[in-house]
């Protein structure tokens, strides 16, 4: 991190659009709007489907670069728009989430302070809906997250990875950027690479970005499926970065489906077992939390739970038997 004062550092903030592009003005005006008083430039990789985002963006951020991203992924879109960028610092924002104006401020500070390659914080889901706020208040329980820091919020200090994160350009380029046979989890492989070669993941709790969750159990299905898949892909690049609550999910799934093949050999009890107590902990701890929280919401709880454990486990599952006979892509 360079010594000058703080205000003066150069920020990049680098914003990957896919195919979801309602959100991208909100995602926009909250980086427009921050307090930061030393040099910002905003970069967006457009991968969006027939749609150009950048008259969108220009009209919020004249002076903002739009890049194209024709692969269309997350990591290709991030690459493209570090192509574009020159500050020693790089802050990430995501077309569902939108920056509190002192974010960039709190975060170079952080790195400042810490010495930290990559600085993030707390991801703090809203919902605009039943379903929506049944899953914000999924994503920030134990049984809907594994424990993520990020996800729970905690003490400040160094964790396996963050939301989004502000980087040390020069760190980011000594690990090569990020990967693009990470097309998911991209973000927890860049700081595996990172943590690899000494660096800090710093996680600061007064950093708290808000997050738009999906709006329907079909979008949530595909987006947990997805992230399974994704973290095998990081799982078989990384084996040594595998953590417990990475693997509960696949595990749950290979046991729900033992219990139907126990079933149909007669034997009910065995079968019954798994299934049983996978509910009552589902059913019972979306009870607790409903009566702890005094959440309405809480209703809908097991049936998002139950979704986000089956579509993670089932997509980690998938993608296994998928790549099970090919060598594991290059870790770049």
């Amino acid at each position: 991190m360079p010594h000058e004062e703080q205000e003066e550092v150069p920020v990049a903030v680098i914003v990957p659009v896919g195919a979801a592009t309602a959100n991208v003005a909100a995602a926009i005006r909250s980086v427009a709007s921050q307090d930061y008083a030393g040099p910002l430039d905003l970069i967006v990789a457009d991968g969006s489907f027939g749609q150009d985002v950048a008259p969108t963006v220009r009209e919020i951020v004249p002076n903002a670069r739009v890049v194209p991203n024709p692969a269309r992924t997350t990591p290709e879109g991030l690459n493209a728009a570090l192509r574009e960028a020159s500050a020693p610092v790089v802050a990430r924002c995501d077309v569902h989430s939108a920056l509190p104006p002192n974010y960039v401020r709190q975060a170079v500070a952080t790195m400042r302070r810490t010495g930290a390659a990559n600085v993030g914080g707390r991801q703090v889901p809203k919902g605009t809906s039943w379903f929506s706020c049944a899953l914000a208040l999924a994503q920030t329980t134990w049984l809907g997250t594994g424990g993520a820091r990020y996800r729970l919020g905690g003490p400040e200090g160094p964790v396996d990875t963050v939301y989004l994160g502000t980087y040390r350009r020069k760190a980011l380029d000594e690990v090569g950027g990020f990967n693009t046979a990470c097309r998911i989890n991209e973000d927890y492989e860049v700081n595996w690479k990172l943590r690899q070669r000494g660096e800090t993941i710093w996680f600061d709790p007064a950093l708290e970005v808000s997050y738009k969750p999906r709006q329907n159990l079909w979008a949530l299905t595909r987006q947990y499926f997805t992230y399974g898949w994704g973290k095998w892909t990081m799982l078989r690049l990384y084996p040594k970065s595998t953590r417990l609550r990475q693997v509960v999910a696949p595990l749950l799934v290979l046991g729900l489906i033992a219990s139907v093949a126990l079933a149909a050999t007669g034997r009910g009890p065995a079968a019954l077992a798994l299934p049983s107590a996978w509910l009552a902990v589902v059913f019972g701890g979306s009870l607790l939390v409903g009566v702890r929280r005094r959440d309405p919401f809480a209703l809908l709880l097991p049936l998002v739970l139950a979704t986000i454990h089956l579509s993670w486990g089932s997509g980690f599952l998938a993608c296994a038997i998928a790549t099970a006979w090919r060598k594991p892509g290059a870790a770049k």
